[in-house]
């Protein structure tokens, strides 16, 4: 198969979907790989690096599109990017369609297959593909929020730890999985008092045990969520519904009970965020102020970290990429009940229910297309 990886073209992204590592089990199996030239420069890779790997490195960008049967990416495809799809391409990478009702309607006119890292599922109901990712935002939410506190930033001027005679900042994280759980440590392990909101009693549990009372555990109510604004430095927005809209939890009335200066991160961002106040932001620009609160919701953190999270990626990817390539998309999600949610879109409809929903849409079923 003619495998392509094109350069990420979204504000500050420098991640790139494949490793060299990658490319060579690709090519070793008799696959065609090409690579945007310097597409891996921003995660630490050369163009000799894909070479070695025996990668082909294709300066043409529009050649590189049209020469492609699978397409490798980390973000959602630009305008420019959707207008290169057609139907005898299919797409692998972050959607985040339920937010994104142009984008969608875009994938759909291009009669591409797309295909959604986010919507894949394993055999214990985990998001394999979108866990390493939000591993590395979780742990970076509380770094930037920290920094967003600084008076310079137009934050309160608090630290986080603290010092000798000076209370620790608080830090309120809505959502204990993966995202939460992540930023919740690292906000641990800077010294402050750490409250973690979430709706599942089971999960509660779960890091009430894990954590032996250092952290502490509240169940997801309008009450609670009112106290945690009212007391908190910083909340953590880390909710998620598998490829559906975030809801809004922290509303924009709530923001005048907040201390000024205090900094929300909406993780939940790519799902169109779960504070009422989020709009996507940028590296470039992360954050903006309402009411006198500092909002940062940067929609692509790991890329921030390219290396790092371009390596924790394609370790997660590859082995469906070597699926797609070896079997065709339509052979590998109907051998594998877990890669089927993956598919989003499909010759002009759409195939996942809760994108489909978002945007009044008729949706077809995945089962169907592959049968």
């Amino acid at each position: 198969m003619k495998v392509a990886v094109p350069k990420e073209i979204k504000n500050h992204e420098y991640r790139v979907a494949l490793t060299p590592t990658g490319a060579r089990e690709l090519v070793s199996r008799g696959h065609t790989v090409s690579v945007q030239a310097d597409a891996g420069e921003g995660a630490g890779y050369s163009n000799r690096d894909y070479e070695a790997a025996g990668a082909r490195i294709e300066s043409d960008v529009e050649l590189l599109w049209q020469n492609a049967e699978l397409v490798l990416k980390v973000k959602e495809p630009q305008p420019a990017e959707v207008a290169r799809l057609t139907p005898r391409h299919t797409l692998f990478t972050y959607l985040h369609l339920a937010a994104e009702e142009q984008l969608t309607r875009g994938l759909m006119t291009s009669g591409a297959t797309c295909i959604a890292y986010e919507t894949i599922t394993d055999g214990q109901g985990g998001l394999p593909l979108l866990a390493p990712m939000s591993t590395v935002a979780g742990r970076m939410a509380v770094q930037a929020g920290a920094h967003s506190l600084e008076k310079a930033q137009g934050g309160s001027g608090v630290l986080l730890p603290g010092v000798p005679g000076v209370a620790p900042g608080k830090v309120t994280v809505i959502g204990g999985g993966v995202v939460g759980e992540n930023a919740a440590r690292m906000a641990l392990g800077l010294g402050a008092e750490v409250t973690i909101v979430d709706k599942s009693i089971a999960r509660l549990e779960v890091l009430d045990d894990r954590y032996q009372g250092r952290i502490k555990t509240v169940y997801s109510t309008a009450d609670a969520l009112e106290h945690a604004a009212k007391e908190s430095d910083m909340i953590v927005g880390a909710v998620l519904i598998p490829g559906a809209a975030a809801p809004k939890l922290i509303t924009r009335a709530m923001l005048a009970d907040m201390k000024p200066g205090s900094v929300l991160v909406d993780v939940a961002i790519d799902q169109g965020g779960c504070f009422e106040t989020s709009k996507p932001t940028t590296h470039a620009e992360p954050t903006y102020i309402v009411d006198g609160i500092v909002h940062y919701c940067v929609a692509n953190m790991p890329g921030a970290v390219a290396r790092t999270s371009t390596q924790g990626l394609t370790n997660a990817t590859l082995p469906f990429v070597l699926a797609l390539a070896d079997k065709g998309w339509q052979q590998a999600l109907r051998d594998d009940p877990h890669f089927l949610p993956g598919l989003n879109v499909y010759d002009g409809q759409v195939t996942y229910p809760a994108v489909a929903e978002a945007f009044g849409l008729e949706s077809i079923n995945p089962g169907k297309v592959v049968a």
